[in-house]
């Protein structure tokens, strides 16, 4: 008699293998999930690696409308001091009025478009663009002063000065993106004391109302930066944003009142 005979027939094994009908809506979600977390986790490394802020969409909203207004200011300030520098002569009034205005617009249109894209790698390059282009409005808003204020008191001197301070700042920008944070401080120190050599001839050469309009700019911009240092909170980068509008706005009508 054949081995086995008599005996019940095995049961089949069992199989572990799922058929599309055994999924369940939720089981679908979390095998998506499953399959994109890679993905999310390493843009979400990216972007810690090159330190760039994770806002929610409301706040993305308000900073890139409040320096998208900047933007457009910088536009209209365009024209209005292109027209006073040549009806007073044009040559270095003009060049002066073009590089403030130019580097003005430059800085909030970058800002602006960090903050408005939403694909992570378009975002960390014009965050690279945007903090490049502060050293250049910072050189470009004393551009007028050194040029025109201070022509008579050695100006070229701190404009030249401010300039290559601002050429190294964008270059570290550019090519030592996870250099220590220290040194950012100290280009941008270095920047905004340049001035503190020239206060004399300054106040010789330009009103009291210019000099308090360019003060008042100054400590718009300060304040701005103690919301900037609590942007961990919710809007509060926005808020630091309308200081910074608020501080171009005061300056812009130093140069085109009293300098220009």
């Amino acid at each position: 008699m054949p081995s086995g005979a008599g005996e019940a027939p095995a049961a089949p094994a069992a199989s572990h293998a799922w058929t599309p009908s055994q999924f369940k809506p939720r089981d679908l979600r979390e095998a998506r999930a499953h399959r994109n977390e890679p993905a999310e986790t390493s843009a979400n490394e990216a972007n810690r690696k090159h330190n760039v802020r994770e806002y929610t969409l409301g706040e993305e909203i308000a900073n890139s409308i409040s320096h998208g207004v900047g933007a457009l200011l910088a536009i209209a300030a365009i024209p209005i001091l292109v027209v006073k520098a040549v009806s007073h002569g044009g040559g270095i009034l003009l060049f002066a009025a073009l590089v403030y205005t130019l580097t003005m617009l430059l800085e909030y249109t970058m800002s602006t478009l960090y903050h408005a894209l939403a694909v992570d790698k378009a975002k960390r390059v014009f965050k690279v663009l945007d903090h490049s282009c502060i050293y250049l409005f910072i050189a470009g808003s004393y551009t007028p002063f050194c040029l025109i204020s201070l022509a008579d008191s050695n100006g070229i001197v701190l404009c030249a000065f401010v300039w290559v301070l601002a050429v190294i700042g964008v270059a570290c920008e550019a090519f030592w993106v996870f250099r220590p944070r220290w040194i950012s401080a100290v280009l941008y120190l270095a920047l905004g004391w340049s001035i503190v050599g020239f206060l004399p001839a300054l106040i010789q050469a330009i009103p009291a109302a210019g000099l308090w309009l360019l003060v008042a700019g100054g400590l718009c911009y300060s304040v701005g930066c103690v919301f900037y240092v609590l942007k961990k909170i919710p809007y509060m980068h926005s808020i630091f944003h309308l200081w910074v509008v608020a501080g171009s706005v005061l300056q812009f009508l130093a140069i085109a009142l009293y300098v220009m």
